[in-house]
């Protein structure tokens, strides 16, 4: 049962970190195509609280119900589809903490040109474009993991 448990758990979190992801993507899309700096700067703050509270989270819950539950099932953590789904998690995180670094720095950014009454100034299109380009391998490797949790390939 624990293990049904920890499974559940751990089908969750991978939910969250996809669906968060694609989530806060798709909006700050949107809100960026406005081009209008107040909604840029409320999207952003959302997506900065929602960071914080579900990729968080999950990010920190995932390593630990994939240990136990490979420790439950009996692989070794450096197991084939598991030592590539541990390197694909560090690919995701390389590019997600810059980038939540990157929404902090957009939004204020965004909140200064409303408070100015000026348009975005170019900063703030550099930092969207490291941000848009960034999401691509850290999605690609939460897709990966996803993939490998599933089948479970042999190497």
């Amino acid at each position: 049962m624990a293990y049904l448990i920890l499974k559940v758990l751990h089908v969750i979190g991978a939910t969250v970190l996809f669906g968060t992801g694609a989530g806060i993507a798709f909006f700050m899309l949107m809100a960026h195509r406005t081009g209008d700096p107040r909604l840029i700067a409320h999207t952003a703050g959302v997506v900065v609280v929602a960071d914080t509270l579900f990729t968080a989270t999950a990010v920190v819950l995932q390593p630990i119900t994939g240990g136990l539950l490979a420790m439950m099932a009996g692989y070794p953590i450096l197991h084939g589809w598991i030592a590539l789904s541990l390197a694909l998690y560090v690919v995701t995180g390389v590019f997600w903490l810059p980038v939540v670094w990157l929404q902090l720095r957009m939004r204020d950014l965004a909140r200064e040109a409303v408070r100015a009454g000026e348009p975005l100034r170019a900063d703030y299109h550099r930092l969207w474009q490291l941000w848009f380009v960034s999401g691509f391998p850290a999605f690609a490797a939460v897709v990966g993991i996803i993939w490998l949790m599933v089948v479970k390939p042999t190497f």
